[in-house]
């Protein structure tokens, strides 16, 4: 207790740090099913973001080994005149979602195809696949991109979250208490006193009686 300022041991205090108590506990309790809430969003997150990486990639992959067919089928330049006249559009919007209170992205790709862009006359069938497996891949790289974000922006939350869960368990709390303890023995001490003090005052008093009596 040495060093710290304690209010003054009075009854209206008592009830004061008593009340601050109940609220700060009551604050742990959120907050620690806040961060629980939190760590298992996250860590479902985190699985998805690996399946949804490795799907990347491997859509990635898939892409350019049937542009690359597209390629030896029907010529490099041929392949590159046909790719400059896709004439597609790609809307990439971004929502947002909250999970306790933390703003998340929520990425949606649309394609809007205006097909045929050229004549399938003497085109190879690798060129259409290459197109559909480069729209797949774009929108796995958004979902992937939203999970990643998420994942930043939650554990981030998590770390505040825990930062305050520790502020209350270790500090903020534990303090409370050893001043609701301080107050109340020290109002019981100075009841004790008070009764002490009322006695010795009742026995003079009930003395002199006796004595005035005589």
């Amino acid at each position: 207790m040495a060093g710290r300022n304690l209010p003054a041991p009075t009854k209206t205090n008592l009830m004061n740090l008593k009340d601050q108590l109940a609220f700060a506990r009551q604050g742990y309790e959120l907050l620690d099913q806040k961060r629980n809430i939190l760590v298992l969003e996250l860590l479902n997150l985190v699985d998805q973001a690996v399946d949804f990486e490795e799907r990347t990639h491997e859509s990635l992959a898939g892409a350019y080994e049937t542009l690359q067919r597209a390629v030896l089928d029907m010529g490099k330049l041929k392949t590159s005149g046909i790719a400059s006249a896709v004439n597609m559009d790609v809307n990439i919007t971004i929502s947002t979602r909250r999970v306790m209170g933390v703003s998340l992205p929520v990425v949606n790709t649309k394609f809007t195809d205006t097909a045929p862009y050229f004549s399938p006359d003497a085109t190879s069938l690798w060129i259409d696949r290459s197109i559909r497996d480069f729209q797949q891949a774009l929108e796995l790289m958004g979902q992937l991109a939203q999970l990643k974000i998420s994942i930043i922006r939650l554990s981030q939350e998590v770390k505040k979250t825990i930062r305050k869960v520790n502020a209350l368990e270790k500090i903020a709390i534990p303090d409370l208490e050893e001043s609701v303890r301080f107050i109340r023995n020290r109002l019981e001490e100075d009841e004790r006193d008070m009764y002490v003090l009322m006695k010795r005052v009742k026995s003079q008093l009930e003395k002199r009686q006796a004595e005035s009596g005589r």
